[in-house]
């Protein structure tokens, strides 16, 4: 497996950049106007909900990038933040930034 640190701060300088484009102020914001039909306008709101979304889950990864890079200072990388056992082997190399095991990962 490769530096999980190196990969952790390649994952979050990915991830900054990717927040920093949605974060950006829409370059049209002419006039919009929301009618019975699906329109322009629809369809821009729709697409930034989206976007709305797309930043959570990606606002979401990047505090698990950086608790998976605290853990790797704290020595307790690999294990379980919830239930201490170790996060099987191919989950960390899958997601170098898993901080949880996978039966606690999905009841998030």
């Amino acid at each position: 497996m490769s530096d999980p640190r190196e990969l952790l701060l390649a994952k979050r300088a990915e991830v900054e950049g990717e927040l920093a484009d949605l974060e950006r102020p829409p370059s049209d914001q002419g006039s919009i106007s929301f009618g019975k039909r699906v329109g322009e306008g629809t369809s821009m709101a729709v697409d930034r909900l989206s976007q709305v979304v797309v930043h959570e889950q990606l606002q979401h990864t990047l505090e698990d990038v950086d608790r998976a890079l605290a853990k790797l200072d704290e020595g307790s990388y690999g294990a379980c933040d919830v239930c201490g056992r170790p996060i099987p082997q191919g989950r960390l190399e899958a997601l170098p930034w898993a901080v949880l095991c996978v039966e606690h990962a999905a009841a998030r």
